[in-house]
């Protein structure tokens, strides 16, 4: 099992509830390709053939043009992803728990590397705000569709 850095400089854990089915937010949250139109914060995704371990995702948030790769799916369950962007190595571990008719949504991601060690607050800011607008982006988006 994929976890993130416990050691890196950063690392930022958020979760939230959807009022939606698991089965709804986790075909949400990987369809890649559609990121784009739910989270005001990714320009655009693709990924590149079938959501599997050792895939490559593409996409673009906040400025940086990121290469991903998934390193573990539990269908449904987890979902993990890392790789580099701009010197900083990210790892990002996404949990779907079933809770009655609901979903918690749990997220928590490590960054390492030069960039960050230079500018640990700034930078743990930065992902804290952009995960939290990502829950916030993902729940708006099944609770309005699901």
């Amino acid at each position: 099992m994929f976890t993130i850095d416990e050691t890196a400089p950063v690392v930022v854990r958020l979760s939230t509830v959807i009022d939606a089915t698991p089965e709804h937010v986790w075909a949400l949250h990987t369809d890649i390709d559609a990121w784009a139109d739910w989270n005001a914060d990714v320009e655009h995704a693709h990924l590149q053939g079938p959501l599997t371990p050792g895939c490559t995702f593409h996409w673009r948030t906040h400025g940086l043009d990121i290469a991903s790769t998934v390193r573990e799916i539990v269908p449904g369950e987890r979902l993990v992803w890392g790789g580099p962007a701009g010197g900083i190595e990210g790892v990002h571990v996404w949990t779907f728990e079933r809770t009655g008719d609901r979903v918690v949504v749990r997220t928590e991601e490590s960054w390492s590397g030069a960039p960050v060690d230079a500018a640990a607050d700034r930078l743990g800011r930065a992902l804290h705000e952009s995960l939290t607008a990502w829950l916030a982006s993902l729940k708006a988006a099944a609770e309005r569709t699901g």
